[in-house]
């Protein structure tokens, strides 16, 4: 089943909310994981790895450094779906 934008999103606020504590309403398609969020590399693997089994792709680690906001991630999820 693919995911919406909107789900991925949701999701994404879901992980990251229980990797950092971070208030799901925080987390927004604007926001960059490290400037806006303050994610560390450390947790940015976390989430990388809990997304990747949450919404079946796989996020190769050369990928990764280009995820630089939300929105970012979000589109690469939705877009690699199988």
């Amino acid at each position: 089943m693919a995911f919406t934008n909107d789900e991925v999103l949701a999701g994404l606020a879901e992980l990251i909310t229980d990797e950092t504590g971070i208030s799901a309403d925080e987390v927004a398609l604007e926001k960059s994981f490290t400037d806006d969020l303050d994610i560390d590399s450390i947790s940015m693997m976390t989430i990388v790895v809990n997304a990747e089994e949450k919404f079946g792709v796989t996020i190769p680690d050369d990928e990764v450094k280009n995820l630089k906001t939300v929105g970012d991630a979000v589109t690469f999820i939705t877009s690699n779906q199988a």
